[in-house]
């Protein structure tokens, strides 16, 4: 069976999809209806099909390291191998910001956790802005195709824990929950298809190479394979432009330090007009590679089963 065809069905059931965001909500209100989407999931249907691909490596293989010249004389390949250059590190922790704007509302969501590239998890607490349904920070748990989170909703019992699979989200998770998870903005680069050199630039003082382009959701997906291409699946079905634009900066092995991918769906659903669309900025930067990561999955007593006509508000 394909990615695509486990995308649409489940242990022999069809998935019920989510529609696309309505509204100028922005993200809050998707954080708001995570929990909700949960409780429409069929029976096993997260987690339970993609194990084996989500443990495989990514589907376009080792790429050796890219050394600093290479980075400068062939910017597309740097741009496409920093996925799988960076999880070499193994570990790496990570600070997001997801910056959300429509005409008429913005907000600012702040991130700070770690991801292991080894061991297929992370880790990220979310700081919500003022305004927003649910107060205070998220917690989220991310695995290939799956995402826990905490502190989702009002009627989630304190300390425990909302499991959805990515599949059920519109927009794969990408930005719906507050932040770009570390795997997903560093696979988005697998379907880079411009790439130009900018310069060299410092950070934390560092010397890096800029690059700047534009890249493909489902040329990602594809080359990313397993249940680690899902999110960024749903993500191509959902977000109106197509041509992603992206900034990256790499260091002289072509490890990943900053992205910035920049999203756009419709506020209004099915509108094309530029009035109704929202543009999400989404920025993640990481750092002390190869240092301890802790994140684990909730244990299964944890987990807040909600029942399909319940909301979290």
């Amino acid at each position: 069976m394909t990615d695509q065809q486990r995308t649409g069905r489940t242990g022999g059931r069809t998935e019920r999809r989510a529609r696309p965001v309505a509204g100028a909500a922005l993200l809050a209100a998707v954080l708001a209806g995570a929990a909700a989407l949960a409780g429409c999931t069929p029976d096993g249907a997260a987690g339970t099909d993609g194990a084996d691909a989500a443990a495989a490596p990514p589907a376009n293989g080792a790429v050796d390291q890219v050394s600093a010249d290479r980075l400068a004389a062939d910017p597309l390949t740097a741009v496409r191998a920093a996925a799988d250059v960076t999880g070499r590190s193994g570990t790496a922790h990570a600070t997001t910001e997801l910056v959300t704007e429509s005409a008429e509302k913005k907000a600012v969501f702040t991130g700070t956790g770690g991801y292991d590239y080894t061991k297929r998890i992370g880790r990220l607490e979310v700081q919500v802005p003022p305004g927003a349904a649910t107060t205070g920070k998220i917690v989220e748990v991310l695995l290939p195709g799956t995402v826990y989170l905490q502190n989702s909703g009002a009627k989630v019992p304190e300390g425990k824990w909302v499991k959805l699979d990515v599949r059920q989200l519109p927009d794969g998770n990408l930005v719906s929950g507050g932040a770009t998870d570390p795997s997903s903005a560093a696979g988005a680069l697998r379907g880079a298809q411009k790439a130009e050199l900018v310069g060299t630039e410092s950070l934390d003082g560092v010397a890096l190479k800029h690059f700047r382009g534009t890249l493909d959701l489902a040329k990602a997906a594809d080359a990313t394979g397993g249940r680690g291409g899902d999110g960024l699946r749903m993500g191509a079905q959902t977000f109106t432009v197509k041509e992603v634009p992206y900034d990256v900066w790499l260091d002289e092995q072509g490890r990943l330090h900053k992205v910035v991918e920049v999203f756009t769906f419709a506020g209004v659903a099915g509108s094309k007009e530029a009035k109704d669309q929202v543009k999400v900025v989404s920025t993640t930067t990481l750092s002390d590679f190869g240092a301890p990561v802790e994140a684990a999955e909730p244990p299964a007593a944890d987990i807040f089963a909600m029942k399909p006509t319940e909301s979290p508000k």
